[in-house]
């Protein structure tokens, strides 16, 4: 039978409720093993692969889900086989609807991270990367990411209780609960269903509660995005006022943006002679990088846990009307390497605009030594820096 009837299920109903079951479990348990896989160069092809697929099945379930809707609005629901036990039955219809807003807040919450940031891994063919009107933002993904791990605990706690119902059912109670599922043999009979409002508002309920406290309670304290403001900041004869310090890289053939959101620069520059000295030192655990910044963290890349600070130091030329140069040396993860900086300085009324940038290569400093070509990361690296500063009476 292809249709449902009040006391079975029928074929497509029960083809959409265990594909969707298999495909969840299964992303549930690719979503734990990324989680718990340490990043490293020896890590990154599998990883690659765990997360495509992880992000496709996602979506499989997605596009299911979408079908398995407009087949339910045709088809009427096999009744309660026990509505006099009125608290199991609205345990059991709150549940139903708590994994139904699941399959799609944890699908949609997915596909927002990854159209939010650069993906670490692709969705494969044939759905898209992004969602329309989803800006890269680190902010966004970072409160999709909360969303989507607060909703993973919620559908597992549900998918659990789902299971230990069924169970029950099979073996205690030895009803036909299971089998209208499984096999779609019929039982029960009951001509109506209860009312389904107060198990569709406790569901309400419980989803609000988790997103909401996954956009609050358990939001970020802190996020960097773009070009941060910062503190005035004191210096030697100007005052930052505000400015970024970010850096390009390319990981897995897509350029990702990072930055710092703590330095301090000193700045000693004449504008009669446009000479000058700066001295920067940069908070490298303010790092941020996107999806792997606990990687770039580590002691592969920055090292944060054993070099926490950063230092560029050099003196200021002007070349040619507001093109300026720093030549000194960065000193990072330990190891002091030449760098040049190129900057276009504008002074107007005692105000400084500075935007600049150079090109450093990874390898100079040792690190990512575990990825020793450009398949996973790049070895160029493209720093931007922008700031605005007042001079000091």
């Amino acid at each position: 039978m292809i249709s449902n009837t009040t006391a079975s299920y029928g074929r497509v109903s029960r083809f959409f409720h265990w594909s969707i079951a298999l495909l969840v479990l299964a992303d549930i348990a690719l979503g734990l093993i990324g989680k718990f896989t340490p990043r490293s160069g020896d890590t990154v092809g599998f990883l690659q692969l765990l997360y495509s697929a992880h992000k496709t099945i996602g979506m499989t379930v997605l596009a299911l889900a979408m079908l398995r809707v407009i087949w339910a609005i045709s088809q009427q629901r096999p009744v309660p086989l026990h509505p006099e036990r009125r608290l199991e039955t609205f345990a059991a219809e709150t549940a139903h609807w708590v994994l139904y807003a699941a399959i799609f807040v944890l699908p949609l919450s997915g596909w927002v991270i990854h159209s939010a940031e650069v993906g670490f891994a692709p969705i494969w063919w044939p759905f898209p990367q992004s969602l329309p009107f989803i800006p890269k933002s680190e902010r966004l993904a970072g409160a999709a990411a909360n969303v989507h791990w607060i909703a993973g605990i919620v559908l597992a706690a549900m998918v659990a209780a789902h299971i230990g119902g069924a169970v029950k059912h099979a073996l205690i109670d030895r009803d036909g609960t299971l089998a209208r599922m499984w096999n779609g043999r019929a039982a029960g009979k009951a001509a109506t269903h209860p009312g389904k409002g107060a198990s569709v508002f406790a569901a309400i309920g419980i989803w609000t509660f988790a997103i909401g406290g996954a956009l609050t309670v358990f939001a970020p304290a802190h996020i960097v995005e773009g070009a941060s403001h910062l503190p005035a900041q004191q210096t030697e004869g100007w005052v930052v006022q505000e400015g970024s310090l970010s850096f390009t890289i390319t990981q897995m053939g897509a350029e990702v943006t990072g930055g710092f959101a703590n330095w301090q620069a000193d700045i000693d520059y004449d504008e009669v002679t446009g000479t000058g000295t700066v001295k920067t030192v940069i908070d490298t655990t303010s790092l941020t990088l996107g999806s792997v910044t606990d990687q770039a963290k580590g002691p592969e890349f920055f090292d944060v846990a054993v070099h926490d600070t950063a230092v560029f130091q050099g003196d200021i030329v002007q070349i040619d009307g507001p093109t300026h140069r720093a030549s000194g040396s960065l000193t990072l993860v330990g190891q002091r390497v030449p760098v040049t900086l190129d900057f276009d300085l504008e002074v107007t009324g005692g105000t400084a605009t500075v935007f600049g940038g150079t090109g450093l290569d990874r390898r100079d400093f040792g690190m990512g030594a575990a990825y020793p070509d450009e398949s996973s990361v790049g070895f160029s690296v493209e720093v931007q820096i922008e700031l605005v500063a007042t001079k000091t009476e």
